[in-house]
């Protein structure tokens, strides 16, 4: 319980404060990097680990807190579906284990703390103590990880032929003869003024 009250409150510190979702996101952290082998995330075991995860709520800084996985060491994919749910990888084993948070957690909270009328703090403190089987549903799964996707340096980089910018990573397009980044090739998420 030590473990779990140093992680929740550095998780807390790195999200700006402390919610349900921190508390569900250490948890399901903690849970997927038993269920896959990984005991020292952030030390011996940093380079052994990517999470894909499912949501771009607060869960997800609990997460980047507790692995020590992030989009910028490519360790973290953040794959948004919108469920409350990450897939965590021992790239060494290729064990992979898919953990998602069960909905009617939410409800079971209240018979734990049924004198918190407020619902988040209720969930917020049963969540602390629930089990794990009250809380998540796990999933063996097979994750294909693409050279591209992995961790390290990047494998190849070119320029695109229209704009000029560089692309890393096999995220340029080829269309007609040309490659492209993926904003020249229509698939922005900007548009220039």
């Amino acid at each position: 319980m030590t473990q779990f009250n140093e992680l929740l409150e550095e998780s807390a510190k790195v999200h700006g404060h402390l919610c349900p979702g921190q508390v569900l996101g250490v948890r399901l952290s903690m849970s997927g990097l038993e269920k896959v082998g990984i005991h020292d995330p952030k030390g011996r075991d940093r380079k052994k680990l990517i999470v894909y995860v499912e949501i771009d709520r607060c869960a997800t800084d609990a997460i980047q807190s507790v692995t020590g996985c992030s989009p910028g060491k490519r360790s973290m994919k953040l794959v948004d579906y919108g469920k409350m749910a990450a897939t965590f990888v021992n790239l060494e084993t290729g064990k992979a284990v898919r953990v998602l948070a069960k909905e009617e957690s939410k409800e079971r909270a209240k018979n734990y703390f049924p004198d918190i009328e407020n619902k988040y703090q209720c969930q917020l403190e049963a969540y602390k103590i629930m089990p794990d089987d009250e809380l998540f549903q796990y999933q063996d799964v097979n994750v294909i990880i693409p050279d591209k996707d992995m961790p390290g340096r990047p494998k190849r980089r070119v320029r695109c032929e229209e704009c000029g910018e560089h692309v890393q990573d096999s995220r340029d397009i080829e269309i007609k003869g040309k490659t492209l980044c993926k904003s020249c090739a229509g698939t922005s998420y900007y548009s220039l003024k």
